[in-house]
Order: C-alpha cells, then structure tokens, then sequence
C-alpha cells in the first residue's frame, strides 16, 4: 500500500509539473516577463519608419533628385540594462522601410561583403550570360544609426522600466542630421 502512494504521488508530481506548449498567432501581444520583446520591436520599428517618413527631408531629396532616397541601416547599439537582440529590430526597421516603398534599402557592410565575395565566384563559375556585373551597387545616401536604452525604477515587488529608442538618419555625403526621433515604452511590472 505504501509503494502504491509513491507511485501515485510521483504520477501526481510529474503530470503537474508537465509543460504545455500552444501555438498563437505572431501577431497575438504575450508580455510574459516585461521585458523588451517581439512585439515592443515591431511597434517601435512601426511608429519611427511612420515618423522618418513623415518628415520634410524625403521631399527634399525627392525634389532635388527625382528619385527615391538609398537608405541603409547601421548600428543600432543596446545600451539598455538588459539583453535585447538589435539585430531584430534593425530588421524590423529595414522591413518597415522596404514596404513604405517610400526608399530603397541597401545591404550594410557585412552583407554586402558576402554579395561581394558571391560576385567574385560567379566570375569563376557561372556563364557569362548570368553573371552579376562589377560596379554596379547602389551607394545609399542616407545611413540611419541609433541607440536602445532603459531606465528601471523598482521597489519591493513592483518594477517599472522605461525603453527609449532613439535613432537619427544622416545623409552620407554631407553628414548633415536630417531626422532625430525618439520613442519610449513603459513597463509596470508587479510580482
């Protein structure tokens, strides 16, 4: 009778402790820890690309150029208290872009070193017909940069974190600041 209680408790202990897992639509808001996520990326990546190209510099360029602005995304630095991926948001910022239709976007360094280096190998190997051409890439005119940070504020078993995501795009060939925005997230956590 007694090994039976062990078993029976056991079984208990381990169905209890059983993880499930549910499938939800990326799209669905899951803010389990408060800290930045998916969706905090998406959102600010949203707003700033709405704002950048709200402003007058794109006119500007427009009317100056008759064309669309080259843009490429550099360093978006996580100077924040936490681990947050940049890479992550940097491509929910090219996505942004992209989909506007509003600018062009172009690879930045490392990639374009691996574009580079795929060019070089279909001289070697692929027909003349197919290959890609040498001096042929898109100089971008416009390189965006910016910073992640957070602020906590905590007492006992209530916490609140402030994200702030500031970012500035700058044309390249005269170092001028054509934009600066900024966006904020606060968290209230309570345990």
């Amino acid at each position: 009778m007694k090994r039976l209680t062990i078993i029976l408790t056991a079984i208990v202990l381990m169905t209890s402790c059983a993880r499930t897992v549910t499938r939800v639509s990326p799209d669905q808001q899951i803010d389990l820890s408060g800290r930045w996520n998916d969706t905090d990326s998406k959102l600010v990546a949203e707003e700033m690309i709405r704002d950048v190209l709200s402003r007058p510099w794109i006119s500007d360029f427009r009317n100056a150029n008759d064309d669309r602005p080259v843009v490429i995304v550099g360093i978006i630095a996580n100077k924040s208290s936490e681990h947050i991926e940049s890479e992550t948001f940097i491509k929910d910022v090219e996505r942004e872009f992209i989909n506007s239709g509003t600018v062009r976007v172009v690879q930045n360094s490392v990639f374009r070193e691996k574009l580079r280096e795929e060019r070089a190998q279909q001289g070697d190997f692929a027909s003349i017909e197919t290959q890609s051409k040498w001096g042929k890439e898109l100089g971008a005119d416009f390189m965006m940069f910016g910073v992640i940070t957070s602020v906590t504020d905590s007492y006992k078993k209530e916490k609140v974190v402030n994200y702030k995501v500031n970012l500035e795009l700058a044309s390249i060939e005269t170092s001028e600041k054509v934009w600066i925005g900024d966006k904020e997230i606060k968290k209230y956590i309570k345990n």
